[in-house]
């Protein structure tokens, strides 16, 4: 994908408001309207912008219980990674799931509202499942930062087509 200064600019500031106009995001990008909208359609068509959401604040909405866990399977085969990554990402409770290596093959991240929903979750998707060989679950007592912003400083425009 090659991005330039403009596209990044434009992917910067929907990182950080991505309820803008398209009449805002263009004055702020320094660019026309019909720019930053066509840019941003191809952003999207290309799939470097994945969706547009709006963040909540657990807190706000009645705190809960946020758990990191890891588990790691019995068989690794790709056949039994595919079944439980599948089994995982259905569970609405599950905002984050990521295969890893070395280590476990799994880390989730969970989002439940009390410890009952917790382990109503743990019942469904790991101690029915008999290829789970281990589950190491870590409760959050704080949320020192949650970012999900990339840092686009590091990336490089592309250069200008050779004439």
């Amino acid at each position: 994908m090659d991005l330039d200064p403009t596209d990044l600019r434009l992917l910067e500031l929907l990182q950080d408001d991505a309820s803008l106009t398209n009449q805002a995001l263009a004055a702020r990008a320094a660019t026309s309207p019909a720019t930053a909208l066509r840019r941003v359609r191809r952003l999207l068509d290309q799939g470097v912008i994945e969706r547009r959401v709006a963040l909540l604040q657990p807190h706000a909405l009645g705190a809960g219980l946020t758990a990191l866990v890891e588990i790691t399977l019995d068989r690794q085969g790709a056949e039994h990674l595919d079944a439980f990554e599948q089994r995982a990402v259905a569970e609405r409770a599950v905002q984050q799931c990521w295969r890893v290596s070395p280590g476990p093959d799994f880390v989730l991240v969970l989002h439940v509202p009390a410890m009952p929903a917790y382990q109503a979750l743990v019942q469904r998707l790991f101690t029915q499942d008999a290829n789970v060989r281990n589950v190491k679950a870590y409760f959050s007592v704080k949320r020192a930062k949650f970012d999900p912003r990339l840092d686009l400083a590091g990336f490089r425009p592309s250069a200008p087509p050779a004439p």
